[in-house]
């Protein structure tokens, strides 16, 4: 299990750069970010958590591309470069205002189940980001109420639930919803390197 980290611990923590470490990521390797936005601030208040969104790493050998398969709010899936995270973050020519990991599975994940998870996630390109999910979530904890439905649409934690599902990961996780701090505290998943 990724230990439990602070926001202050996360800031101390050194960044490696990502040229560096570029290479080495593969697909299904997951990237969680600590945002210092609005909407990042929310889903940290209402999950007790440092994370505020959750994707998975899916390297395209031929091309040479790293690239994040994530649920976007106001966007839905997507696939964009982990580069743009790094320097031009919504097109504003500056990085993310936050914090990013590179987290990985300790366990063997075999290729075809991985490849499987992200066929799955490419299917999904361009479904809906459920903007109102992070409200019935507050509902849900605050009145101890479990999930009715369940719809087309993701929120960011979903996504990369529902990837590993298709590649045979079922995610362990106590909570009637899952937030990015579900998927960090899985016993599984090892923090690798802070990269921003």
């Amino acid at each position: 299990m990724a230990n439990s980290i602070t926001k202050k611990q996360l800031k101390e923590m050194p960044v490696i750069p990502y040229e560096k470490i570029r290479d080495g990521l593969k697909t299904g390797d997951i990237f969680f970010s600590s945002g210092s936005y609005l909407f990042s601030g929310i889903i940290q208040k209402l999950t007790k958590s440092t994370w505020s969104h959750v994707a998975v790493v899916y390297k395209d050998e031929e091309l040479g591309r790293v690239l994040l398969l994530e649920a976007e709010p106001y966007i839905g899936i997507r696939l964009i470069p982990l580069s743009k995270y790094l320097h031009d973050y919504k097109g504003k020519k500056r990085p993310y205002k936050g914090q990013i990991v590179i987290a990985n599975l300790n366990i063997a994940v075999p290729k075809e189940n991985m490849n499987n998870g992200i066929s799955f996630g490419l299917d999904e390109l361009t479904r809906p980001y459920d903007n109102f999910e992070i409200v019935r979530i507050m509902m849900r904890i605050l009145f101890h109420i479990s999930r009715r439905e369940r719809n087309r649409n993701y929120i960011c934690s979903e996504l990369v639930r529902d990837v590993f599902v298709k590649a045979n990961v079922i995610m362990q996780y106590k909570n009637t919803y899952i937030s990015p701090d579900n998927i960090y505290s899985d016993a599984r998943v090892d923090l690798k390197y802070r990269i921003l």
